[in-house]
């Protein structure tokens, strides 16, 4: 087996990408958004010069067993760019390989190759893993000035009263 390699993909690479997107979202155990509205977001999102796609592989002949999702914007606190990891994941198969670290550190490239002067993402506290790879590369909750931890927060502004 060969080392784990990573690639920026392209318009090609729309179904691939969406497939992993779906594998992602059936490894958290959610049925949608459907694998169409997958597809046409990525579609969308690969015309959008604000976002990379970088697939992993095992084996430079198979098929892509690993995604990471960035995207970017300018933030004015840290006068340049932002990057926000939106998505890392790899295949149950593909696990232990070595591959999402790979990943990792392409994202990291990549967004320094934008001119990205701060890296960011969420992730959930019980995947001890992932806290373990992240955390390997310097990302932290708690690298601030203010000494206190940093909270990523959100609302779903989709849900409904109940949800």
């Amino acid at each position: 087996m060969s080392a784990p390699s990573v690639r920026l993909a392209d318009a090609r690479d729309a179904e691939a990408v969406a497939g992993l997107l779906v594998a992602f979202r059936d490894h958290l155990g959610a049925d949608w958004p459907s694998d169409n509205a997958f597809l046409a977001g990525v579609e969308r999102l690969m015309d959008d010069r604000e976002t990379d796609f970088l697939l992993g592989f095992l084996d430079p002949d198979g098929p892509p067993v690993g995604i990471v999702q960035l995207r970017h914007r300018y933030g004015v606190w840290r006068a340049g760019g932002d990057c926000l990891v939106e998505d890392v994941f790899v295949t149950a198969e593909a696990r232990g390989s070595g591959l999402g670290r790979t990943l990792v550190e392409a994202a990291m490239q990549r967004a320094r190759e934008r001119g990205a002067r701060r890296m960011e993402l969420d992730v959930n506290e019980r995947n001890e893993a992932a806290l373990a790879l992240y955390g390997s590369f310097g990302f932290s909750a708690t690298d601030n000035p203010y000494g206190a931890r940093d909270l990523y927060l959100r609302v779903h502004l989709d849900a409904g009263p109940d949800a």
